[in-house]
């Protein structure tokens, strides 16, 4: 039997999200039902509850950064019990026999793709609801365990923009000698300058202008540069041997590539609704890779959480309630969040 919840939707494209009442379904055997504590609001929730990546589904309740403790399990869970502190991140199925399935890269999943924990449909057919809503019912493989070391509030957007800068940085090596830059110092760019910082990297803020240094250098970048100023690019030509660009409005590549050393690699994970132009001269003559990332897999989420548990950091949040939503994305488009909202899910 299904179980109406309470959520924040949005019933149309670039509709105001507003209260409405959603269903989720009974828990089957290897099922976990959460109740949602906390719910990070990630520039992409705006992107595709406004269109602007492409047709979506609506009625849309966005929301993928998901904290919360298990409140009931499905008979065959073996991984889970009543009381567990979880977390539920950007997909909540994947067809699980393709070879990246199986190699633990369920993000990029070949069998029918990832299946979204919003803006998607499931295998039942039915469209996905993501975490602006008081419960989730998720199958156990696809749900996270959140360390006894991180508070649930400061822990939900590690479940997006913790990933998505981990996975790349562990992918392209930052660590102990590497100069990595983060580019833009918003959600995703904040995360990335503390793990980049805990894996022993010389940290670069590469922001529009300095208004947000002293928070870099606090949260552990070693330098920070204006890209707003023309000879920022002069004086680091050549320097970085991995930049993150965490923006998600169209850049200038050919600049940005000329501050990679031969070999060095500008790694996407925003992701501009706009194509980008881009000059091939700018990488054939550094060898150098413009690349991207998309989240992490299963086992690599976990491996996150771990990580910044040890080092003993979460998110730099700012706590609302559900009826601010639709301020708290206004503020997100205008660079006015210090780092990331979470919706306290008790107040919907």
């Amino acid at each position: 039997m299904t179980t109406p919840v309470a959520a924040y939707a949005a019933p149309a494209p670039k509709a105001p999200l507003e209260r409405t009442t959603i269903e989720r379904r009974a828990v089957g055997e290897h099922d976990v039902l959460i109740d949602i504590k906390y719910a990070g609001i990630c520039h992409s929730d705006i992107h595709q509850a406004r269109e602007g990546w492409g047709e979506a589904i609506f009625p849309m309740v966005p929301g993928h950064e998901i904290a919360g403790v298990v409140a009931e399990v499905g008979s065959g869970v073996t991984k889970y019990k009543v009381g567990d502190r979880v977390g539920v991140g950007c997909m909540v199925d994947s067809c699980r026999e393709c070879d990246n399935c199986k190699a633990g890269l369920e993000q990029y999943c070949t069998g029918g793709g990832m299946v979204g924990t919003y803006n998607a449909v499931g295998k039942d057919g039915e469209p996905t609801y993501g975490g602006y809503s008081q419960k989730i019912v998720v199958d156990e493989n696809y749900v996270v365990r959140i360390p006894d070391g991180l508070s649930l509030d400061v822990a939900a957007p590690l479940l997006c923009a913790g990933i998505t800068l981990y996975s790349p940085l562990k992918q392209w090596g930052a660590g102990p000698g590497k100069k990595v830059a983060i580019l833009g110092m918003g959600g995703l760019g904040h995360m990335g300058v503390k793990i980049a910082h805990a894996l022993g990297a010389e940290v670069t803020v590469l922001s529009q202008s300095l208004r947000k240094k002293d928070d870099g250098l606090r949260l552990g970048a070693d330098h920070y540069y204006a890209t707003s100023d023309p000879k920022t690019f002069e004086e680091l030509a050549g320097h970085f041997d991995l930049i993150v660009s965490t923006v998600s409005a169209p850049l200038d590549f050919n600049a940005y590539l000329s501050l990679l050393k031969v070999g060095g690699a500008l790694v996407n994970v925003g992701a501009p609704e706009e194509p980008i132009s881009l000059n091939l001269f700018s990488v054939i003559g550094g060898r150098k890779t413009l690349a991207g990332s998309m989240i992490g897999g299963i086992a690599e989420t976990q491996e996150m959480l771990d990580f910044c548990a040890e080092h003993g950091f979460g998110a730099e949040i700012e706590l609302i309630r559900a009826d601010q939503i639709n301020e708290a994305y206004e503020r997100v488009l205008s660079s006015d969040v210090r780092y990331r909202f979470v919706i306290d899910t008790a107040t919907i």
